[in-house]
């Protein structure tokens, strides 16, 4: 175990370490979650993919890492102390505290909502359905609302997601 600890950054400490270009910023969200907004000058290393031998040319920098809310950089801990980044904090509040800070933001409104609040709104709308359709047409559409639920329990257990792939694949997402 590392004998380092992930430091926390403030928002506005952050800017200024940026604007005096100290910092290596990473965004450690999913692709479509940066796709739609990020911070000017963050570069993309999603945990899905993550790999601490990818910053050794950024050695002599110090590391931040930050996600929407800094919930996943916390649990990545361990991870993220692994890279050769001479110092590793994360962003007190992720982008949501960015923000909150009142700090620019590159934001594209045209990019595809996140795949993961795609899955939730599409099985929500699923199960909904099936129960409307059960209580007015016939029980058996409760079989739907089942197997949504079937199917998103499979995703959590294998961390494979049926529904995501199909959305992935949806034209509105194929640019993202």
């Amino acid at each position: 175990m590392s004998s380092r600890t992930l430091k926390e950054i403030d928002p506005n400490t952050l800017k200024s370490w940026i604007d005096q270009d100290r910092v290596v910023l990473i965004d450690v969200r999913e692709t479509s979650e940066f796709a739609r907004e990020h911070v000017t000058g963050a570069r993309l290393m999603p945990l899905s993919g993550f790999d601490p031998d990818d910053f050794a040319r950024d050695h002599g920098k110090i590391g931040v890492f930050h996600c929407r809310t800094g919930n996943r950089t916390g649990m990545a801990a361990e991870q993220l102390l692994a890279t050769s980044f001479r110092e590793v904090y994360h962003l007190d509040g992720g982008l949501e505290g960015w923000k909150a800070a009142g700090l620019p933001l590159h934001v594209n409104k045209k990019a595809p909502i996140d795949i993961m609040r795609q899955v939730q709104i599409t099985a929500g709308s699923l199960v909904v359905l099936g129960a409307i359709l059960a209580a007015f047409v016939s029980p058996w559409f409760l079989l739907l609302a089942g197997g949504v639920g079937a199917g998103l329990t499979f995703s959590g257990i294998s961390g494979s997601c049926m529904m995501a792939r199909i959305l992935g694949s949806m034209p509105w997402n194929r640019n993202a």
